[in-house]
């Protein structure tokens, strides 16, 4: 019954994807330009500080949301990656994560805001995310490289596009969190919408927006390695080159170069929503 092809969606897409190519590379290129700069000022800067500097910031951080133990385990964890020689490759990643987050969070938390004020814009963004998560991670690199090239900024195109959907969800689900009676206390006391999304919903909401960044975040970071298929440096360049050359020792300091990375970031944005939950109670 099905032994022949009926619907050539495959060929469909693929000449699109080359209309697209030929017909509108301006617009790919403008919309290329701002992650690109925004790549380039992280890694200039995080490149340009002395190692000293980055870990006494990173520390700093995590003292100021966590506590001094973060704080110790942090400075520890940044001494460690530099001592298996992953430094540069470290800021590298640490660029691109930053840059990624903070599209998802200038694209994602407006969109989740709306999404929680309009349940029929929800509606018809639901099952674009469903798909946007559930579509293997290396179906992104195809188009990516057609429409971008390849390079780090590349891969944090196909990053933000992965990390995209959880700040977008959780976004909207600490907006509609927010008690109905207190929007009402703030409509009667003569606030307007903008007041109350201002005032009382992203407020209230924050925790829940920072538990989404915290999750894009550790999506951002899954992606490294995914990444550097597509010429996109960092701690995924010796994962990649490690399983070409089935050299385990590179890959299993690569892979434990983002396994650090992670626990620190995680513990840190972790640390920001309970803390940011404790003054709202």
């Amino acid at each position: 019954m099905f032994e022949e092809k009926i619907i050539p969606l495959d060929l469909w897409i693929s000449q699109f994807v080359d209309w697209l190519v030929d017909n509108h590379r301006d617009v790919f290129q403008a919309l290329k330009w701002p992650v690109e700069q925004t790549l380039n000022g992280f890694q200039f800067g995080l490149m340009w500080l002395h190692p000293v500097v980055v870990i006494l910031a990173i520390a700093a951080a995590a003292w100021r949301y966590s506590g001094y133990k973060l704080s110790i385990f942090s400075i520890i964890t940044m001494i460690l990656v530099g001592l298996l020689g992953l430094w540069d490759e470290t800021m590298i990643t640490l660029a691109m994560v930053l840059s990624s987050v903070f599209f998802c969070a200038v694209v994602g938390i407006p969109l989740g805001i709306t999404a929680g004020r309009n349940d029929r814009f929800e509606a018809g963004l639901r099952p674009v995310l469903d798909a946007m998560q559930t579509t293997p991670a290396f179906v992104y690199l195809v188009p990516i490289v057609m429409l971008f090239s390849v390079g780090n900024v590349a891969g944090v195109l196909a990053t933000i596009i992965f990390a995209l959907p959880p700040i977008i969800r959780l976004t909207s689900l600490g907006i509609r969190g927010v008690h109905p009676e207190l929007i009402e206390a703030a409509q009667a006391f003569g606030a307007s919408r903008w007041q109350v999304l201002q005032r009382v919903q992203i407020p209230l909401a924050m925790p829940t927006i920072l538990a989404g960044l915290n999750q894009t975040i550790m999506m951002a970071l899954s992606m490294v390695v995914i990444a550097a298929l597509i010429g996109a440096g960092g701690l995924g360049s010796p994962v990649i080159l490690g399983l070409n050359t089935l050299d385990i020792g590179r890959a299993v300091i690569g892979g434990l170069g983002i396994v650090l990375m992670a626990i620190v970031l995680d513990r840190i944005t972790q640390s920001m929503a309970q803390q940011n939950k404790k003054k709202k109670s």
